[in-house]
């Protein structure tokens, strides 16, 4: 199994009989440009679209168009998405927190989140991959009170909990770590990796900074995590799952 990084939030995982594309904002080059139009949507096998949430950030209605080239798309999504008019109520399969997607290929189950939407857990082939979506301790610490940062953080820490009720580890978390927190931005995930064994982690949400981004990554590695430095749009994980 293979997992692609696209852009900010966005994942590629390339199985044996399915594709799976996560929180599409941009392709692997440009909006238009990349492993996805230029590999995967002419991939022989079961494509999966997910979207966590209606943001900009993470959904793209580019995604829609795809069913003209591929008959074979599944598309689920968070129900924000049609409550916002964002696709049509026939065009996809949509998850609130708590609900699930099974079939013959893969599970899936919506968790919460601390902004708009859903998270996601992945059954597949064995493994168990999370997506947060906007899952993350967005505590803005330096703007914040500390009453308003620490009910902010209670609230992602409640989030944690209840998903380590049910998967107490994962082998691979793609989650957010971004700089714009401020000098505690890599709070939400050593709380996350100290909540929930995690045997992979990926960063996400951090746009086009990578040298932030892999700071986490060196405390992830110290802890004994699989965490290989990411570099850029593009790069292609083989052997994280």
């Amino acid at each position: 199994m293979e997992i692609v990084y696209l852009h900010h939030s966005g994942f590629a995982i390339i199985a044996n009989d399915v594709t799976i594309v996560i929180d599409y904002f941009e392709d692997s080059i440009s909006e238009s440009q990349g492993i996805i139009h230029e590999e995967l949507l002419n991939r022989k096998n079961r494509m999966y679209v997910l979207s966590s949430h209606f943001h900009a950030d993470h959904f793209n209605r580019q995604v829609l168009e795809w069913k003209n080239i591929k008959n074979d798309i599944t598309y689920i999504f968070s129900k924000d998405i049609y409550k916002r008019r964002k696709a049509p109520k026939d065009m996809a399969i949509w998850l609130n927190k708590g609900d699930e997607y099974k079939d013959e290929h893969l599970r899936i189950k919506a968790f919460g989140s601390t902004d708009i939407g859903i998270s996601f857990i992945i059954e597949l082939e064995g493994k168990t991959i999370f997506h947060a979506g906007d899952l993350n301790n967005w505590h803005w610490m330096e703007e914040s009170t500390e009453a308003e940062w620490k009910r902010d953080e209670r609230r992602f820490l409640n989030e944690i909990e209840t998903l380590s009720r049910e998967y107490s580890s994962i082998d691979l978390a793609l989650f957010p770590i971004d700089p714009r927190l401020g000098k505690e931005y890599i709070r939400g995930g050593k709380q996350f990796i100290n909540t929930i064994h995690t045997s992979a982690f990926i960063p996400m949400h951090f746009w086009n900074d990578f040298a932030s981004a892999n700071v986490f990554q060196q405390y992830a590695i110290d802890n004994g995590i699989k965490s290989p430095f990411i570099k850029c749009r593009g790069q292609v994980f083989k052997d994280l799952l």
